[in-house]
């Protein structure tokens, strides 16, 4: 059974920085996408970053330069370091994994099979 589980969120102060950790059991973590997606209040899930399988990293335009994306194989965990939060970053963050992402799909919800519970972000002063 695949397992996703976010940590690492809370509340920041516009500037900040904040790292996000996903942690991954029930699969072949080393040949999975691993994805960041984030759902604010009223709006849709959007996509923020993710990364294929041979840590090639993909970014939405939002985040591009703010935020990096990285995995560790050795610990089955994809880390999101989100550096100069906005408030408009404030939203619940999602951890997503699938084997089989489309590269040119990347940034599509609808592509992962697998996703965490959600952690909250909240940029605030």
């Amino acid at each position: 059974q695949v397992q996703l589980v976010e940590s690492g969120g809370g509340l920041v102060q516009p500037g900040g920085s904040l790292r996000l950790s996903c942690a991954a059991s029930g699969l072949t973590f080393r040949t999975y996408t691993m994805g960041w997606f984030r759902q604010a209040p009223g709006k849709e899930r959007e996509f923020v970053a993710a990364i294929r399988w041979n840590s090639n990293p993909a970014y939405s335009d939002s985040v591009k330069g703010r935020f990096t994306i990285s995995r560790d194989n050795a610990k089955n965990t994809v880390y999101l370091q989100m550096n100069a939060l906005k408030p408009e970053d404030t939203a619940v963050y999602y951890c997503a994994a699938d084997r089989n992402v489309i590269l040119s799909s990347i940034g599509d919800p609808d592509q992962y099979d697998y996703w965490g519970q959600g952690t909250q972000v909240t940029v605030s002063s």
